[in-house]
């Protein structure tokens, strides 16, 4: 299990709106920043950026379901991605929400720190960081957007070590987290350690949606573990789902030409619902 304790008091932390030193001008839609974040369980302070949808402003009685994403500084915003290409979060959820194509949703970008490989492994370390989350960064959120907060509406996502961090996440608190997109996942990590956890588990089915792809490169460690997640009784297509993506490379880019594909698993609208 993921030990988790109570939470000291939070401090409340500024708005700061983009600006064109920040690549405003590369962002499609309304994002807010709050810099400099603070948690008690990792020592450590990070960045996080909220993308807020369409209709956030209009529609002020209604909650929307969360999104939080590993390495947030490389989801929305050239300039502040790795090696300077982004994933165009923002730019593919604009286009399927425009195309009704799924739901209205809040993506919560969390940054990394230089302790990211710990953080996003099944360590001390990554347990601190899923602290800072569940007990840190939720409350936070929640206070200050409205957010829905039945776990059938929150999910996580990341690539590569943000992957397995994502896929850890959902599976040690599958009572707040039902959803995750583990995209390129290193499941290669600390010798295999989470096919071994998956390998032995011997108790009821967690209730989960989880999307997994890879390019070349993952390709057997996310076919193995999407295996051993459908012999454990995860139904292909409603609970989990897998794209190879032939000839791809383990990049940004990469993830950014498949994005809407782990979106639509997630967060499609089913046929005949009538958005909110």
């Amino acid at each position: 299990m993921d030990p988790i304790k109570s939470s000291p008091a939070l401090k409340k932390l500024p708005v700061r709106k983009k600006s064109p030193a920040e690549g405003s001008e590369a962002i499609t839609g309304q994002v807010e920043y709050h810099r400099g974040f603070q948690s008690a369980f990792t020592g450590t302070s990070r960045d996080i950026i909220v993308w807020l949808p369409p209709s956030y402003q209009k529609k002020t009685g209604k909650s929307y379901p969360v999104l939080y994403v590993h390495d947030g500084q490389n989801i929305f915003d050239p300039k502040t991605s790795y090696a300077g290409s982004d994933w165009r979060l923002d730019e593919t959820l604009t286009r399927l929400i425009n195309a009704d194509e799924i739901e209205e949703i809040i993506v919560v970008g969390i940054y990394n720190t230089p302790e990211r490989l710990e953080e996003y492994s099944d360590s001390e370390k990554g347990i601190e960081y899923r602290r800072f989350i569940i007990e840190e960064l939720r409350a936070f959120i929640k206070e200050k957007y409205r957010v829905s907060e039945e776990r059938e509406n929150t999910g996580v996502m990341g690539s590569s070590m943000g992957g397995l961090a994502s896929f850890l996440m959902v599976w040690y608190r599958s009572d707040i987290f039902m959803k995750a997109a583990a995209l390129s996942s290193s499941f290669y990590y600390d010798n295999g350690k989470m096919f071994k956890i998956i390998e032995s588990y011997q108790g009821d089915r967690k209730p989960l949606k989880i999307y997994l792809d890879s390019g070349d490169d993952g390709k057997r460690d996310a076919q193995k573990m999407f295996s051993l997640l459908t012999q454990k009784g995860y139904i292909i297509g409603d609970d989990i789902d897998y794209y190879f993506d032939r000839g791809a490379l383990h990049t940004e880019s990469a993830w950014a030409n498949r994005l809407e594909r782990p979106l639509k698993f997630l967060f499609g609208k089913k046929p005949g619902v009538a958005p909110g």
